[in-house]
This record gives C-alpha cells, structure tokens and sequence, in this order.
C-alpha cells in the first residue's frame, strides 16, 4: 500500500509538520511552514493542497525515512528546497533544478517581461540561461519569439536542455562564454550574469554560498566583471537593439551608466517586489 493509502497507520501530518516547522525555523530558516509543505508533500507524492485538506491523511512507510532526509537537508545542511524536491516554479512552468545551475529567483521574471513587450517574431537570447528559465518561458509565453539560451557551463546548459526537451520547447541551446561563438543576428539579449563580489561571499546566506554554483555568483571585485565583458561584446553589435539585464542591489546607477556608454542612449531601471532597482534596460533607436 502507497504512503498516501495508510491512513491507519503512521504520525498525521499535523504532527509531522508540527515537528518539521519547529526544526526547519530553529535553523534560521525564513520560511519554516512553507519549506515543511513543500518537502511533506514531495514525499508523499501529492500536492500542497491535498496535504492540507485530506484529514486522514498519514504519513507513514517510506515516506517517513523520505521526509525526515528532506528535514535534516534543510534544517542541517540549509540546502535549497528546490534541491531537495528537485523542481521550481517560474512563471507557468514548472522546471526540473539541481546543484547545476542556480535556484530561479521570482526578480528574474522581469527579464521575461522586458522580452514580453518586443514586437512580433524577434530573435532573442537569453545569456547566461542556467536552468533555462528566461528561455523557455519566453518560448512558452511569446511563441512568435526565436529564442536562443546560452551558458558558459556545459552542466548548466545540459540542465537547460532537458527542461526544453521535456517541456516540448522551441529553444536553441548554445554553449560559449557570453557571445563567444554566436552570430550577429540578436534583436534583444537578456541576461542574468554573475553579479556578487567577491568581497560579498562571507555576507551569503548558507542556502546560496554552500550549495549554488559559485561561478553563477560571483563576478570580481565589485560584481560587474561579467557585465562589463558583455558590454565590450555588444558594443560592435549595432543588431542588437533592446538589452536587459539583471543587478544587484545598488549596482544599477553604475550598470545604467556603463549601458548608456555602450550605445543604448535609452536607459531605464524596473524594481522588483522588494523595490529593488533589479533590471537595466537599454535600447537603441532604430
């Protein structure tokens, strides 16, 4: 019989989220409730919403031994819940996540929005495309859009590429650092960088520094080493004529200014949920 089928036996799961939420909170862990949800249900096989409302629902088998390693990953090691259950949410998809590539952040959707707004049948790419988020959600939500996700990392780009081929996604998939290797035929590029400095690492919360991969974090000593490098390659590419790019907080005076100078004289700034100057968008007239 199925975890989800003994409903005699076994701890309920109030008592096990009870247990989890005190253990997970304890940790220094900002969402003690939400992780407990998230990894019970992953382990019994259903959905958040059924583990709330099922009654009878117990948790026993092995689900047990499944949920308490899900506890002790978080609790213990601070391991990312996307890590333990091995998926994320982005917009209307649902990706597959591991240590290959960073956990998607929701202030990465607005790369997608800035790709929402381009005018019909552009080619797009998304560097720095790690889990393939920007990508496929743009392949999913613009269709008429010929996109393009690249990495420098052959292990994130394999994770990029079996979420495309899993989700049934029109995405070409380019391995190369930045530009390297791509033809000048880009009407936009989107990009979510390496943008931490280096100075910044000790001041990481242990979800990011011990498990995510630290060449998707850190970019020299003041962050922008990355972008800068991009920048230089886009400065002889006169095709390209929307770019955006995703910042940390308080880089974005410094980065609107570097795009400018780039030739994008149109320079604007989007906030995230936090108000956080995330995203520098530059065009260019055509």
């Amino acid at each position: 019989m199925s975890a989800l089928g003994e409903r005699r036996s076994g701890t309920s799961v109030a008592d096990a989220l009870q247990g989890a939420v005190t253990a997970i909170g304890a940790s220094g862990c900002q969402t003690p409730r939400l992780d407990a949800e998230v990894m019970l249900a992953h382990a019994l096989g259903t959905t958040r919403e059924r583990l709330l409302l099922d009654r009878e629902l117990r948790v026993a088998g092995p689900a047990v031994r499944a949920f308490q390693d899900a506890v002790r990953r978080r609790a213990v090691e601070h391991e990312p819940v996307a890590y333990i259950v091995g998926r994320r949410g982005f917009r209307r998809l649902e990706l597959h996540i591991d240590r290959r590539a960073l956990v998607p952040r929701p202030e990465t959707e607005l790369l997608v929005e800035v790709g929402l707004e381009l005018a019909q049948g552009l080619r797009v790419l998304d560097v720095g495309t790690g889990s393939g988020a920007v990508a496929l959600a743009l392949a999913d939500e613009r269709p008429d859009l010929q996109v393009t996700g690249s990495d420098a990392s052959e292990h994130a780009l394999a994770l990029a590429r079996e979420n495309g081929a899993r989700l049934g996604a029109r995405v070409r998939w380019h391995h190369g650092d930045l530009l390297a290797g791509l033809p000048d035929e880009f009407d936009a590029v989107l990009a979510n960088l390496p943008y931490v400095a280096t100075a910044e690492r000790a001041r990481l919360a242990p979800e990011i520094i011990r498990h995510e991969p630290p060449q998707a974090l850190f970019a020299g000593a003041d962050g922008l080493s990355a972008i800068r490098a991009l920048l230089c390659q886009l400065d002889g590419r006169r095709v390209v004529q929307t770019l955006a790019l995703e910042v940390g907080a308080g880089q974005s005076g410094t980065v609107a200014a570097l795009v400018a100078g780039t030739g994008f004289p149109e320079v604007a700034l989007r906030r995230d949920l936090a108000g956080v100057e995330r995203v520098v968008v530059g065009r260019r007239a055509r």
